[in-house]
């Protein structure tokens, strides 16, 4: 009976017509109305006369009409914030790719290319037809390097069965996270923090628990101050060194003391994040919590291939812990993405065959990094009201710009804080740097230095530029 169903793209509505005999009366019977059980769509029908010349005939047509739809999302979803660095750095490369010439200090991405021995690794891969699925913890040949390395340079011994090879560090961390986390566990995350750990708690239902630390003490947690927020909901501490936002690096006396802290707690975990541990400045040198006493039974190390090596975007990373926690992991990733790409493990082999700490190819990277903090600590240690913790590794400067917020330009207005002057950089001097309130301290912005001497002379200079035409609001 139907004989046509005609649609429009520019809008919600489609109609079926459905022919029925003819009939004398040449009226409309009126509307009907057919519910179904679909929440966005709505069907109506009603009878309609043709009249033409030597007959009528009556016509059934079926409207089909858009409803409201149920737009609502997960709680879980709602309660986790965007990232800034991501969005700050998608808006600066908007801008570029406009033609304006933002300098972009936000993104934390080495500028080196991947040493050739590990791209050349990833290439025979392909060659060689190594492109199917592994095992989904990682193939056996990395998991025993991950193993080698991590007792050779950090003093803790693994088995393959321990280790879990992810899609990056970041993955590593949320499934930790989810896989030993529940619902009201309190997360304990000392600030400044990197600023997917809150969000990563929340997904798992948990509850960030913030600890602040200060510049004067170069950000690192007081143990003192972490033993008196401790409570019998706390289920994991997280720990970066060196840290990202700032660079500072936990010396092994002090992860000591914290490792006597924990030891009271037998529900704590610990979280120990150490994906920068070989970007680090001598005389600074990097400890692995899990080989503190009585520490590695309740320690998951994360760490991957990103920053050190320059492989960003091979999407490599790794978790090492106790079975039954990195077992769990594991079954998360099972239903999640599977295991890693199986070139980037290749390449992750040919990465740790490098040498002791990444060898020369790293070391080169390190010494470049180091280079331009020096630069950057000189330069910007020259404005007045200006505060600096130096790093000790990473390569990430976070300084203490406050003393400009109250300040006004013309044509932009007041700096209120530090996301209104990384704004107002971005406007006037035309970097990208990340405010401190993405990282739990809005007195401070970030700036990462991945880039080249000459890119950062240029932003210092921009950047001072810009903040001379500041000036003090006149009360009113």
């Amino acid at each position: 009976m139907a004989n046509s169903l005609q649609t429009s793209s520019s809008t919600t509505t489609a109609r079926l017509s459905l022919r029925s005999p003819s009939s004398d009366s040449g009226l409309d019977s009126g509307l009907r109305s057919i519910s179904f059980p679909l929440k966005s769509l709505k069907f109506l029908t009603r009878q309609v006369v043709i009249k033409q010349p030597n007959k009528s005939r009556r016509t059934t047509e079926l409207v089909v009409k858009a409803m409201e739809v149920d737009i609502s999302l997960s709680p879980r979803v709602n309660s986790v914030k965007p990232s800034k660095t991501v969005a700050i750095t998608d808006q600066a490369t908007a801008l570029v790719q406009a033609g304006v010439p933002v300098i972009r200090l936000a993104a934390g991405e080495p500028d080196f290319d991947t040493p050739a021995p590990i791209a050349e690794a990833g290439k025979n891969a392909i060659r060689e037809g190594y492109t199917r699925y592994t095992p989904n913890a990682g193939t056996i040949e990395i998991r025993q390097a991950i193993c080698n390395k991590l007792k050779e340079e950090n003093g803790i011994s693994y088995t393959p069965d321990q280790i879990l090879v992810s899609n990056g560090a970041k993955q590593s961390i949320v499934q930790a996270v989810m896989a030993v986390c529940s619902p009201g566990d309190e997360v304990i995350i000392p600030a400044p923090f990197w600023v997917s750990y809150p969000e990563m708690a929340r997904l798992a239902d948990a509850k960030p628990v913030i600890l602040p630390t200060h510049i004067s003490e170069n950000f690192l947690l007081d143990p003192k101050v972490l033993e008196s927020k401790l409570t019998e909901k706390s289920r994991l501490l997280i720990l970066c060194s060196p840290s990202n936002p700032t660079g500072s690096v936990y010396p092994k006396r002090l992860l000591e003391e914290i490792a006597q802290v924990v030891a009271k707690h037998p529900r704590l975990l610990v979280l120990s994040d150490e994906i920068y541990e070989h970007i680090i400045y001598a005389p600074a040198t990097h400890t692995s919590f899990a080989s503190l006493p009585g520490m590695w039974e309740r320690t998951l190390t994360v760490n991957g291939f990103s920053k050190a090596f320059a492989m960003t975007g091979w999407r490599l990373g790794y978790l090492a812990g106790p079975k039954h926690f990195v077992s769990a992991c594991g079954k998360i990733q099972s239903q999640f993405t599977s295991g890693a790409s199986s070139i980037a493990q290749k390449a992750g082999v040919a990465a740790l065959g490098l040498g002791y700490a990444g060898g020369e190819a790293v070391s080169i990277m390190v010494k470049a990094f180091r280079e331009r903090r020096d630069f950057l600590v000189k330069s910007f240690g020259e404005l007045e009201g200006v505060k600096i913790s130096e790093p000790k590794g990473a390569f990430y400067l976070f300084i203490d710009f406050s003393s400009y917020y109250g300040t006004e330009a013309e044509g932009f207005g007041k700096i209120e804080n530090s996301e209104s002057l990384c704004r107002y950089l971005l406007d006037e001097g035309q970097v990208a740097l990340v405010p401190g309130d993405a990282f739990g301290d809005d007195s401070c912005i970030r700036i990462s230095y991945a880039a080249s001497l000459t890119t950062l002379q240029a932003a210092v200079e921009r950047i001072k530029k810009a903040l001379l035409l500041l000036r003090r609001a006149v009360p009113v």
